[in-house]
């Protein structure tokens, strides 16, 4: 009876469900191989400017989420990028997945494996796209999980920015069931909230392995 509630309530349920995991899936994949990337160079490679770009980066992690709210739609308002998959998708968690990225590669990526490929005539985007990337795979699904957990609990930012049924996560389509005066069937919303959060924990159970590994990665010096 709860099921059959939930699902008849506009008929949106699993539509929710499925923008969550496009919104958190892409959000993720994208974040974790730019912070990677954004890691790894601040890690292995002097430039100018590098402690300042590493302060910069470091120094969003102090902004909070709330304050950057107003910009963010202003800006997304400006780009006609409001209402839209894209708006939800590009607000990437960086500065956090930066910090990871950079640490594991200062931890677990040994300069000399660096140096003998370069001399071994291997480009700089074929080490880190066919050596790196597979040294820091642990560390990738420790990103990809935080990334990934972050956009899927993420409700502040959709309710502003999206305002069509069809493009809700499943917070924002749970939230405005309870919101509602006259929905007061409970029990087809915690039913809701359980099928809502199974994804995030098929995923954690799929990667548990790699994420472990992922966490003790840079734990012990030597």
């Amino acid at each position: 009876k709860n099921y059959g509630t939930l699902i008849g309530w506009r008929g949106q349920f699993w539509r929710w469900v499925l923008n969550s995991l496009i919104y958190s899936g892409v959000s993720a994949l994208v974040g974790t191989l730019v912070a990677v990337m954004a890691g790894y160079a601040t890690a292995k490679f002097n430039f100018k400017g590098k402690n300042l770009a590493i302060g910069v980066i470091m120094g969003c992690m102090l902004m909070p989420a709330a304050l950057l709210t107003i910009p963010q739609y202003s800006i997304f308002h400006a780009m006609h990028l409001t209402n839209t998959m894209l708006s939800i998708i590009i607000l990437l968690r960086l500065p956090f997945g930066f910090f990871l990225g950079r640490v594991y590669a200062q931890t677990s990526v040994p300069n000399e494996l660096l140096e003998a490929a370069r001399i071994d005539g291997a480009s700089e985007a074929r080490i880190f796209f066919t050596i790196v990337l597979r040294i820091l795979a642990p560390a990738m699904v420790t990103i990809f999980l935080f990334l990934f957990v972050a956009t899927w609990n993420n409700f502040l930012l959709p309710l502003m920015m999206v305002s069509s049924d069809t493009l809700k996560p499943v917070t924002l389509g749970l939230y405005g069931m309870v919101s509602l005066a006259t929905f007061t069937d409970r029990g087809a919303l915690m039913m809701g909230a359980l099928l809502g959060v199974l994804p995030v924990i098929v995923l954690f159970l799929g990667l548990q392995r790699y994420w472990q590994a992922g966490l003790a990665a840079g734990a012990v010096k030597g």
